[in-house]
């Protein structure tokens, strides 16, 4: 069974300038996936409340994730997510570490690792606290619990290049691999740090700006020093290839303009297609113990 697209259009969880730009960018992947194969989640209009959260625009970016686990609910093989920004990929992982029987590792591909929480985020946007979330650390009615929640020392970081000092704590703290944009050159490494967390399961988040700009013009956070494009692409095969793919995101697209897009579309869905040859009927099918 091929994978089954989710489009996420969350911008309300970045800071950024070019934050509604996300939304564009969902919409011109999603022109190019299968239309029997994908759904499009319906991300409120209004910017929305912090509800004394400390996450701007919080009560927007909950009600995007309780629509779109109301769609993953549905689908019973493998999710990917398409953004948005980074926050899309929550309900994802969510629904991916159910199907997972508690082997999911979660391979964070980004020039940061999205680690801060309400407290300690300097810009207060939910994609910079997503992966916290998903180790189960945050805001009520986002931070994942129970068997949704994924271990921190199943996460692997790659491509990571500013992180701020909580993140920092909680890295070493926690003892979370750290694998440099050259690292990502060779995916035996990755492959070896995510077997050493003794998961089954993979799921493969790919914010764009883990790219160098020179390999995409649409990034909301462009920083340089960044992995090339065909380098990423064969370490998403390589690294699907070795594990059963539980799920995956790719967020971060902001373009400037339709044809700015047009331009940038086709390594996106490179990628999209690498993600999607390691889709499996049921996540929780053939998988592979770690050696």
């Amino acid at each position: 069974m091929p994978a089954t697209f989710v489009v996420v259009p969350l911008w309300q969880g970045s800071v950024s300038s070019r934050a509604m730009s996300l939304a564009d960018g969902a919409a011109a992947i999603l022109g190019d996936l299968p239309a029997a194969a994908t759904v499009s989640i319906d991300v409120p209009i209004e910017a929305g409340e912090s509800l004394g959260t400390g996450i701007r625009r919080y009560s927007a970016v909950r009600r995007t994730r309780e629509r779109t686990e109301e769609a993953l609910a549905a689908v019973t093989g493998t999710a990917i997510t398409i953004g948005g920004d980074c926050g899309a990929a929550l309900p994802g992982v969510a629904h991916a570490a159910r199907s997972s029987d508690g082997g999911l590792a979660v391979l964070w591909l980004d020039a940061h690792p999205d680690l801060n929480t309400p407290d300690s985020s300097p810009s207060g946007g939910f994609g910079g606290m997503t992966l916290r979330h998903i180790a189960g650390d945050g805001a009520d009615g986002l931070a994942l619990e129970g068997e949704s929640r994924v271990d921190p020392q199943r996460i692997v970081l790659g491509g990571i290049r500013a992180i701020d000092a909580e993140e920092h704590r909680f890295i070493d703290e926690h003892g979370i691999d750290v694998l440099t944009v050259e690292d990502l050159s060779d995916p035996s490494i990755v492959i070896a740090s995510l077997e050493a967390t003794g998961a089954s399961h993979v799921f493969v988040h790919v914010d764009l700006d883990v790219l160098d700009p020179s390999a995409l013009a649409g990034l909301s956070y462009p920083m340089p020093f960044g992995v090339d494009a065909s380098t990423l692409v064969a370490l998403v095969k390589a690294v699907v290839a070795r594990f059963p793919l539980a799920g995956a995101a790719i967020t971060g697209f902001a373009p400037n303009s339709p044809g700015a897009a047009d331009d940038d579309l086709p390594t996106i869905l490179r990628l999209v297609g690498a993600l999607a040859s390691g889709a499996t009927a049921d996540p929780a099918a053939s998988a592979t113990p770690a050696r």
